[in-house]
């Protein structure tokens, strides 16, 4: 009777944790997958559990009223500070479950126990995917400015200023060319002009130049710091983006903590001469993997290609040369968004 006492607490709170989790990415985040994941992780577990302990003799063994644990709380029980409190508390709830029911099928089925082992593994990543999204990291922008001086035909102030006006709501700061002092210089001219818009900062490759100017993030490349380094740094103080050029390299930008993901080159760039315009199935290709992490295609991207990015599935852009090389940066921008909007309306 007290070890079926033991087996359906764990059990009904491992349940309450993965369904906390899931009704989160269900309902906040709209990650139809993740919370897909979730479901069946759960529904799993109940599984599992059927085929080596009886329900009945689980459920009857039930008292509530008699568990000296009832009236045990802590003050962190009792307190929560946002949506990642929350998502931390239930994966904790449930893979702590997990471990206990994990212990006492050691007894009998020592094979279940490895499955239940797997299960609280699964827990670990959904829940800590879940906690990451909901803890902050990147908006799903619409149109990035990627700002690079020499590709400008006005001054680079004067194309900043007005792609802003013309609706962009993230920019990216891309000078390969400028050593670190005089980069951090322009990352905080960037910043002064759009910290009065409300306009976040991204800086291109260097983590110490972000933190540094107080940017809002870094992107980085396939052969820059890896995410993994880069958190051990920086925390969350900063957004991380990752470039990615296909589905392996998305999938394990999903696995790292990327907030958001650079899906490219869809066309021809002069910016990535070495890389093969992937067209429009990169995006359509990418996208089931990374659920509803943030996104940005990027790669060569002109106005008249919006609809069709669009229209395969893109919620955000990035636009460099288009931008940056026309006469009247605020009317390429508004028109990047015009068509996007008639796309998607």
């Amino acid at each position: 009777m007290p070890l079926h006492r033991l087996i359906d607490a764990a059990l009904n709170r491992a349940g309450e944790g993965i369904r906390t989790l899931e009704d989160i990415a269900r309902f906040i985040l709209d990650d139809a997958k993740t919370s897909s994941e979730l479901k069946h992780l759960r529904h799993d577990l109940r599984g599992v559990a059927d085929s080596i302990w009886s329900s009945d003799q689980t459920i009857w063994s039930r008292d509530t009223a008699g568990d000296v644990g009832t009236h045990t709380n802590t003050a962190s029980e009792q307190a929560r500070g946002d949506l990642s409190d929350v998502a931390a508390a239930a994966t904790r709830r449930g893979a702590e479950a997990l471990r206990s029911l994990e212990e006492v099928a050691k007894l009998d089925h020592p094979a279940t126990a490895t499955v239940l082992e797997a299960f609280r593994y699964r827990l670990y990543d959904l829940g800590a995917w879940v906690e990451r999204r909901v803890g902050g990291g990147a908006d799903q922008w619409r149109l990035c400015l990627v700002l690079t001086e020499s590709m400008c035909t006005l001054p680079w102030q004067e194309v900043l200023t007005a792609a802003i006006e013309g609706g962009v709501d993230c920019v990216q700061v891309r000078e390969k060319r400028m050593d670190a002092a005089s980069l951090l210089e322009r990352t905080r001219a960037v910043m002064g002009i759009c910290q009065l818009a409300g306009v976040p900062v991204i800086v291109n490759d260097r983590l110490d130049v972000a933190l540094a100017a107080g940017a809002d993030g870094v992107h980085l490349g396939q052969q820059d710091l890896p995410i993994a380094e880069a958190r051990t740094q920086c925390g969350r103080r900063l957004i991380i983006g990752l470039s990615t050029h296909g589905v392996a390299e998305a999938s394990a930008a999903v696995k790292s903590g990327a907030d958001y993901i650079g899906i490219g080159p869809i066309y021809t760039t002069p910016t990535k001469p070495d890389l093969v315009a992937a067209g429009l199935g990169r995006v359509s290709e990418t996208l089931p993997l990374i659920g509803s992490l943030p996104h940005l295609a990027i790669g060569g991207i002109h106005p008249v290609h919006i609809s069709d990015v669009a229209a395969a599935g893109a919620k955000g852009v990035a636009v460099g040369g288009a931008i940056c090389g026309s006469k009247d940066p605020a009317a390429t921008a508004a028109a990047c968004l015009q068509v996007e909007s008639a796309t998607k309306a």
